[in-house]
């Protein structure tokens, strides 16, 4: 047997083709190689920027005694989650019920010659410690579990199976969607939220920004104050926090503990996108330059670190370096004290808690706003622009001084998906803080997708250099659906239009259930799995099925296409018992069920280039999540988006609710006083 890794696209299988364990992909060959040989599978699924993924693989991996017990009782398959995200998802679910316990990664499954598990954990240590047992005493064990007990695990394997399926979502009868829902969910969140440091819950904090968005946009609906002091009080906690990186800008995965203090230093593509949307929206809605500071450090990290040459971007970078987690970002008191001058020191160290004990392993200190800088500059007797001037100066050469480490790996693979999330976040940033430039890395990347990923009128869902993989799944083509809607009203080009419809048309004819309703996240024609969902819940990325749903009302308002909405709303009956039943974890589908019902304004501005911009731009600033622009200009557009003849001067405005629309409109306050003030 020999490791056939060395070709796969995916950086974070390459990182192990030297291993002594003889991996394969996960392909026919390999699930062929067990039927054959009558092996079981130890399926080992990870990620690139995954600290204990890393670890597992040095103790274990590496080491030729454990890999030679791998090689002699197993087919070992390894997976990169992010390429595969459909098995990752079975095998999460599947680990869930068969251990009772929460899963993630390195997720160590092992299966029967089908693909069905039997046996299952996380990260095992060589030998087994503090509780958990040895995967080199565990190895044995398991296999032999497979040749001796058939029958029992044919028992378990089809009870799992059946398990599997139980949890897919069933429609309920009746046409009625779970309308009390949303109030139930805001009052969930309300209670989980933590006044003192935002966020819900206790340690470990994620950043949640499909819930902050569902909370900002219940305060833009009904005023609700507690909405919105949960969306500002967790956002500048973030912001002021370790997960946020304080000199070169973007966010970390999640914070090990309840302060945001320390986090797991992982940083990925999915969570800065919608981050990024959200401070942009956060800071326009309440004019706190606090917000508009880190959507500026999110786009410079964007743009410095994580974009491609060819426009698109990379994926994540890694927690650790020189196999310390956390080494690049941390620093030693004399390290901080050096890159510094005495009058940036004296406001640098205590902003930044370098004048307390270590916060990180009791040796060192990681960066997070200790003391806000009024505070300093008070004690300091200086005065507040001074101390901001200086502690801008610090953070350069903090920046500088940290720039000549020994980096974190990148992953460096295009998700098709995750540069979605990028692109609408920023296009939706652009608008809202007018910045140009930001629209223009969502337009190159965005352009990249389509000449890289959009193949034959299909998605693939990943790329490394000019090799292309995998069936796009729902959430390819959702998010990226999404993201088109997000380009178009921030710069309306007809051929982003024609796209988005061309992408609905692959979502209902490959992913939707027309008989159950909702979206399957595989496309009809993939692979055969043990099971395939139906995701209707939000997790570290927004549901599939919600994104899915929002992005067809829209569209299909916009191009006056009924069987989108009529999709859209099937989807939203198929989860709509669910949802009553556990409304909180399902914000995107809420947000979809409030567009069905009560349908987001749709304003179509045409005319003089320079007098539509000026009404967008004016209409951007008052800050109405829940009016959709698009400036039409003079370019000829697709004939759903001619609502009658363009003015000879000035402009016209059309403003649409569903499929109604208002006679046109021809002054910025017509509109205004049309959309309600």
């Amino acid at each position: 047997m020999t490791n056939r890794l060395g070709e796969a696209t995916s950086p974070y299988l390459r990182q192990h083709a030297d291993n002594p364990v003889a991996w394969q992909p996960w392909d026919e060959a390999a699930l062929a190689q067990a039927r054959r040989e009558h092996k079981p599978i130890l399926l080992s699924i990870g990620y690139s920027a995954c600290h204990w993924c890393h670890v597992m693989a040095h103790e274990s991996f590496e080491d030729p005694e454990v890999a030679a017990v791998m090689n002699a009782h197993f087919v070992n398959v390894k997976v990169d989650r992010e390429e595969r995200p459909d098995l990752d998802q079975v095998y999460q679910a599947a680990h869930a019920l068969l251990t009772r316990r929460p899963g993630g990664w390195p997720l160590t499954m092992f299966l029967t010659p089908d693909g069905v598990p039997y046996f299952g954990g996380t990260y095992f240590p060589k030998h087994g410690r503090h509780g958990l047992p040895g995967l080199l005493e565990l190895l044995p064990r398991v296999a032999a579990a497979y040749h001796e007990q058939p029958e029992a695990i044919r028992r378990q394997s089809a009870g799992l199976q059946d398990a599997l399926a139980s949890l897919e979502p069933r429609a309920p009868d009746g046409d009625a969607l779970p309308r009390a829902a949303a109030a139930i969910a805001l009052d969930e969140l309300k209670r989980s939220f933590d006044p003192v440091h935002g966020g819900f819950g206790a340690a470990p904090k994620f950043p949640h920004p499909v819930e902050l968005e569902f909370c900002l946009r219940a305060w833009a609906d009904t005023g609700d104050a507690a909405a919105l002091d949960i969306v500002r009080t967790t956002l500048l906690a973030m912001a002021a926090g370790g997960i946020h990186d304080q000199l070169g800008g973007g966010f970390c995965r999640y914070s090990v503990d309840g302060q945001w203090a320390i986090p797991h230093f992982e940083k990925m593509l999915y969570d800065n996108g919608p981050l990024l949307g959200l401070y942009a929206d956060a800071a326009r809605s309440t004019g706190d330059r606090r917000f508009a500071e880190a959507a500026r450090g999110i786009v410079g990290w964007l743009d410095r670190e994580m974009r491609a040459p060819d426009g698109a971007f990379h994926s994540s970078l890694d927690a650790d370096s020189e196999g310390e987690e956390g080494k690049f970002y941390v620093w030693t008191q004399p390290a901080f004290r050096a890159a510094l001058s005495a009058d940036e020191y004296a406001v640098a160290a205590p902003v930044y808690g370098l004048d307390g004990p270590p916060n990180f392993e009791d040796r060192a200190w990681h960066l997070r706003v200790a003391v806000p800088p009024e505070q300093v500059a008070a004690a300091l007797g200086i005065s507040l622009p001074d101390a901001q001037t200086r502690l801008v100066a610090a953070r350069g050469a903090l920046f500088a001084a940290r720039a000549t480490r020994v980096r974190p790996g990148q992953d460096d693979k295009v998700l098709t998906a995750w540069n979605a999330l990028a692109i609408a976040g920023l296009a939706r940033a652009a608008r809202a803080l007018d910045e140009p430039r930001w629209a223009d890395l969502a337009r190159a990347a965005l352009d990249t997708l389509k000449r890289t990923a959009w193949r034959d009128g299909r998605l693939c869902a990943t790329r490394h250099g000019d090799r292309a993989a995998g069936n796009g799944f729902l959430d390819d083509y959702a998010f990226l659906l999404a993201a088109l809607l997000e380009m178009m009203q921030t710069r309306f080009a007809a051929a982003d239009f024609d796209w988005a419809c061309a992408l609905a048309d692959v979502l209902l004819a490959q992913f939707e259930d027309p008989a159950g309703g909702g979206f399957f996240f595989t496309s009809h024609d993939h692979e055969t799995l043990i099971h395939r969902g139906k995701p209707g819940h939000d997790a570290a990325t927004p549901s599939g099925n919600g994104v899915a749903a929002q992005a067809l009302i829209a569209l299909g308002h916009l191009a006056a296409v009924p069987r989108y909405v009529t999709a859209a709303e099937r989807a939203l009956r198929c989860f709509s018992a669910a949802i009553a039943g556990s409304p909180r974890g399902f914000g995107s589908l809420q947000m979809a069920i409030d567009d069905a019902e009560s349908p987001p304004a749709t304003v179509l501005l045409a005319g003089a280039d320079g007098v539509c911009a000026q009404w967008q731009a004016a209409l951007e600033r008052d800050c109405r999540p829940r009016v959709r622009v698009f400036s039409l200009g003079t370019q000829a557009v697709p004939p759903p988006l001619v609502k009658g003849p363009v003015p000879p001067a000035g402009a016209a405005a059309w403003i649409c609710r569903g499929t109604h629309c208002l006679p046109p409109v021809a002054t910025l306050e017509e509109i205004v006083a049309a959309l309600g003030g």
